[in-house]
């Protein structure tokens, strides 16, 4: 049976998400393609926060991006009855008063003082190895994206908008004003397909990179601690005693199966900090789409003309993805230019 639609999206994780957000807002008839290979969006901490915590800068676009950002999230959590934004503060570990010295500074400058507390948390945090205190990061959070994901992909399902196989790009017919695949016709295709672009033989001259990112679930029972720690890595609250420990970053391996040597580096540097005993009881792997000069990769195919890219959200999904949507969005529907530093033109 013949299907037309306004779009067909490939692929589901937080850039298909949040298209398909935008889409429902307005109104627009889509169906996914999804088959659950990329593991990114899945496997990530799903921390979020507008301060570059290693040279203590604001995040590109921490504002647009939290202002899009948060209502979206709280729309999903009302609309398929979940949890799945923790409000959570991060507290910056200090290893020197250079860095003690480093804060003050950025927390004087207008665009950080929102979202970075001036007055270090000097209270011991027992568990916990810190000797220069803390900053403390505000207007932060942790998505917990596996469930984000999951719920979403149950809620397209019930409403026949998921197709839940392998896209074939050889199936892909392209006319002039409209996209055919197989039985269904769309007026425009977005690929958010992930590190998975890489395979896509119409986007996959754009430079993904793509960054393999290992992360622990630790059990620590004498560890009550309800923010995040930042130091050599992350240690984030899940609830129950259980903590996530991540990331590492690796440019080589390609590979989702998580190694022994990514384990023994998050080891290590948990072991900097933290002084009570823990229990590793996960180890999870996937692969980031990043992009040489870590912007998102946006925009419309150079010859196909409703063929459309939204990828490269790198680390930084969370935040990103609500943001870039809407910009794809409003290229294609009201003409209105992309960000340069976003647009796929730039290469």
């Amino acid at each position: 049976m013949q299907q037309q639609v306004d779009y067909i999206i490939v692929g589901l994780g937080l850039a298909g998400i949040a298209l398909c957000e935008r889409l429902i807002q307005n109104q627009k008839s889509f169906v996914v393609f999804d088959n659950n290979s990329q593991q990114s969006s899945l496997v990530a901490a799903g921390l979020y926060n507008p301060v570059v915590l290693k040279r203590f800068t604001e995040v590109w676009k921490a504002k647009e991006q939290l202002a899009l950002a948060l209502p979206m999230y709280k729309h999903i959590e009302d609309k398929l009855d979940i949890t799945i934004d923790y409000k959570l503060h991060i507290l910056r570990r200090l290893a020197s008063v250079e860095e003690q010295n480093q804060w003050f500074t950025a927390t004087d400058q207008p665009t950080l003082a929102p979202f970075m507390k001036t007055q270090l948390i000097t209270k011991p945090i027992r568990g916990i190895d810190a000797p220069f205190h803390f900053g403390e990061v505000l207007q932060a959070g942790r998505l917990n994206t596996k469930t984000l994901i999951s719920a979403y992909r149950t809620y397209l399902k019930q409403n026949n908008q998921l197709i839940s196989e392998t896209f074939s790009h050889e199936a892909l017919k392209h006319q002039p004003h409209q996209v055919q695949y197989k039985v269904i016709t769309a007026q425009q295709i977005v690929f958010t397909e992930g590190y998975g672009l890489k395979s896509n033989p119409f986007f996959d001259y754009l430079p993904l990179n793509g960054t393999k990112g290992e992360v622990l679930t630790v059990k620590i029972p004498d560890l009550a601690l309800d923010v995040a720690i930042k130091s050599a890595v992350f240690l984030i609250p899940l609830g129950n005693d259980l903590y996530k420990v991540g990331a590492t970053y690796k440019w080589k391996d390609k590979t989702n199966t998580p190694t022994t040597a990514a384990k023994e580096e998050l080891c290590n540097k948990l072991e900097r900090f933290l002084t009570c005993p823990y229990e590793v009881v996960d180890h999870q792997a996937g692969i980031r789409p990043t992009v040489t000069d870590r912007r998102p990769l946006v925009g419309r195919h150079p010859e196909y003309k409703n063929y459309y890219v939204l990828n490269g959200l790198g680390s930084r999904g969370v935040l990103i993805a609500p943001y870039v949507a809407q910009q794809l969005y409003d290229f294609i529907h009201q003409s209105k230019p992309l960000d340069p530093v976003i647009d796929i033109n730039r290469f």
